[in-house]
C-alpha cells in the first residue's frame, strides 16, 4: 500500500509535455520532462539548451505568477530530450510552463500528443515565434496534429491541412482550455486561392523606353527561369529593367508559396494578415554582402540571400563590385538548386532554386563600346575588370545581353509601350506549357532540365544541329554552355507555341551568349 502511494506521488511530481526545435527547415520533436521535488528551491534546465532557452527560467517563473498561479518553491529540473540536439530560441517557453503546471498539479487536463509553441512575456502573454510553418509541417510528418501556438502566428499556421491549430493570447487561456473551463476551437484551414491578393509595383515595362532586345531577353529569361546578365554603360537602364522582373513573374503555386514561406518564417520575415508569401521574392543584396550573408550560416545557421530568393530572383547590381569569393560561392547552388551550409555547430541544407539576374559595366569607366562616349580605360584595366566574374560563373548565366544607350528620340516618344501585365500573361502561358510537360519529372521550368530531360524534350533537327555546332566551334563554348543554349531555345519555342525547336529558336538562343 505504501509503495503504491509513493508511486502515485512520484507520478504526480513528474510531467511530460512536447515542443519542437528547428534545425534549418526541419523540426525536431522535443520532450520536455519536468520534475518538481522536495529540496532547496531551484530551477535547472538540462538537455543542451542555448542561452535563450536557459533565460526562459525567469520568463516562465514570472508568467506563471502573473497568470494567477503558484510557482513551486521546490527543486525543479527540466530535461529537454533528446539531449544531444541543441535547442535554440524561445519557442519552448510555453511547453516548459505547461510542464511545471502539470507537475505541480495546477493543470490536470490531458496534453498528451499536443505540441506547445510560444515565447512567454512576464505578464503571461504568449508572443509570436519564428519558424511555426516548417515546425508544423515537420510535426505532421512525425504523427503530431495538435498545436497550441501564439495567436499572432495563426495566419501562417492555418495554411497546412491536417493540423489542428489552437491559437492563444496568454497562458491563462491554455490552462482554462485543458482544464475544461473555456474550450478553444481549432482554427479553420485557409484556402490559398481565396487569399491571393494583387501586388502593386512602382516599376513597369511600359516605362522603359527603347531597349527592345533587352526586353525580349528579359521575357525569355523569366518564361524559362533562366539566369540573366545585363551589360552596358551607366544610365542605359540595366537596373530599371531588372526591377521590372517582379512585375512579369508568373503566379506561384501553393507548393511554391508554402516552401518560400517556410524559409521566410525561419528568419521572422512573415508578417501581416496574409501569413504567406504570395509574390515571388526579389532579393537585391548590396555589393558589400559577405559570403555568409549570401550563402547562409552564422551562429544559428540561418538561410542566406540565395535561399531567401528561392522561387524568385536574386539581383546582383554591378556584379564585379562583389567580393570574388562571394560570387564564386554561387556556382554550386546555381547548378544544384540547393545549398548545404556546414559550420562547426551543424550542417543544414536549404533550397536555392533562384533566377540570377546581374548587371555590369563593360569596363571600369563604363564607356567601352559606347558610340557616344570615349573609353578612358587601358586594355589591361578592361581585362582585369571583366576577369572579376570568372568564366565558370559566366558559363552558368544562360542569357547575356548588351544594353545599348537610348536615343533622345526614343525617350521623347509618346506612344505607350507594352505593359508588364500583358507580358506577364504570355509568361504564365509559357510556364503552363512547361508545367504540363514536366508534371511527371518533378521539375517546373526549362532551366531545371538535366541531360536526360534535354534528350527527351529537346530533339534537334539537322539544321539546328548545324547551327549549334558552328556556334560551339566559333565561340569555343563548353558542353554546359551548349546545354544551356538548348534550354533557352526550348523556352523560345514554348513562347511561340511550337512543339519542336526550330532553327530560328536556336539562332536567337545563340545570340544571347556574350562570348
Amino acid at each position: 500500500m505504501l509503495e503504491a502511494c509513493c508511486q502515485k506521488a512520484k507520478k504526480r511530481m513528474i510531467s511530460k509535455t512536447y515542443g519542437y526545435a528547428l534545425i534549418g527547415l526541419n523540426g525536431i520533436p522535443v520532450t520536455v520532462e519536468v520534475d518538481v521535488n522536495n529540496g532547496l528551491p531551484s530551477f535547472e534546465i538540462v538537455g543542451l539548451a542555448d542561452t535563450a532557452v536557459k533565460e526562459s527560467k525567469e520568463r516562465v517563473r514570472s508568467a506563471i505568477k502573473n497568470s494567477g498561479r503558484t510557482f513551486p518553491t521546490k527543486k525543479i529540473t527540466a530535461n529537454l530530450a533528446p539531449a544531444d540536439v541543441k535547442k535554440e530560441g524561445s519557442a519552448l517557453d510555453l511547453a516548459l510552463a505547461v510542464g511545471i503546471l502539470k507537475a505541480s498539479a495546477q493543470l490536470i487536463g490531458d496534453t498528451d500528443g499536443v505540441i506547445f509553441l510560444g515565447e512567454l512575456s512576464l505578464d503571461g502573454s504568449v508572443r509570436r515565434i519564428n519558424g511555426v510553418l516548417p515546425i508544423i509541417i515537420s510535426a505532421l510528418k512525425s504523427g503530431y496534429n495538435k498545436f497550441v501556438i501564439p495567436k499572432t502566428n495563426l495566419q501562417e499556421a492555418c495554411l497546412v491541412s491536417g493540423a489542428n491549430v489552437y491559437p492563444v493570447d496568454n497562458l491563462t487561456q491554455v490552462i482554462d482550455h485543458f482544464s475544461g473551463h473555456q474550450i478553444i476551437n481549432p482554427a479553420p484551414v485557409k484556402d490559398y486561392q481565396s487569399q491571393t491578393t494583387k501586388t502593386f509595383y512602382d516599376s513597369d515595362l511600359s516605362l522603359v523606353k527603347g531597349q527592345a532586345v533587352a526586353k525580349r531577353a528579359l521575357e525569355v529569361a523569366v518564361s524559362g527561369g533562366h539566369n540573366l546578365l545585363f551589360v552596358g554603360s551607366p544610365g542605359t537602364g540595366k537596373t530599371m529593367l531588372a526591377k521590372c522582373i517582379p512585375t512579369i513573374m508568373p503566379d506561384m503555386t501553393f507548393e511554391e508559396a508554402l516552401e518560400t514561406t517556410k524559409i521566410h518564417s525561419v528568419c521572422g520575415y512573415v508578417k501581416g494578415e496574409e501569413g504567406i508569401v504570395f509574390s515571388r521574392p526579389f532579393r537585391s543584396p548590396h555589393h558589400t554582402a559577405t559570403t555568409v550573408s549570401m550563402t547562409g550560416g552564422g551562429a544559428t545557421l540561418r538561410p542566406g540571400e540565395i535561399s531567401l530568393a528561392h522561387n524568385g530572383v536574386l539581383f546582383l547590381d554591378e556584379m564585379p563590385e562583389y567580393n570574388r569569393a562571394t560570387l564564386e560561392a554561387l556556382r554550386q547552388p546555381l547548378e544544384d538548386r540547393i545549398i548545404t551550409v556546414s559550420r562547426a555547430n551543424g550542417t543544414v541544407t536549404y533550397p536555392a532554386n533562384v533566377m540570377l539576374c546581374g548587371s555590369m559595366n563593360p569596363c571600369p569607366c563604363g564607356n567601352y563600346g559606347s558610340p557616344d562616349r570615349e573609353c578612358t580605360c587601358t586594355p589591361y584595366q578592361i581585362a582585369r575588370y571583366n576577369a572579376k566574374i570568372s568564366g565558370p560563373l559566366l558559363d552558368r548565366i544562360d542569357i547575356q545581353v548588351q544594353v545599348d544607350s537610348v536615343k533622345y528620340e526614343d525617350l521623347s516618344v509618346e506612344e505607350k509601350a507594352e505593359t508588364s501585365s500583358v507580358v506577364r500573361e504570355r509568361v504564365n502561358k509559357a510556364r503552363q506549357i512547361q508545367a504540363e510537360r514536366f508534371k511527371q519529372d518533378g521539375i517546373l521550368t526549362n532551366s531545371d532540365m538535366g541531360e536526360k530531360h534535354i534528350a527527351k524534350y529537346c530533339k534537334l533537327s539537322q539544321d539546328c544541329e548545324k547551327i549549334l555546332k558552328n556556334a560551339y566551334q566559333t565561340f569555343h563554348l563548353s558542353p554546359r554552355a551548349r546545354s544551356r543554349i538548348i534550354k533557352v531555345a526550348r523556352t523560345i519555342a514554348d513562347m511561340s507555341n511550337s512543339q519542336d525547336i526550330r532553327p530560328e529558336h536556336i539562332l536567337e538562343a545563340v545570340s544571347y551568349r556574350r562570348s
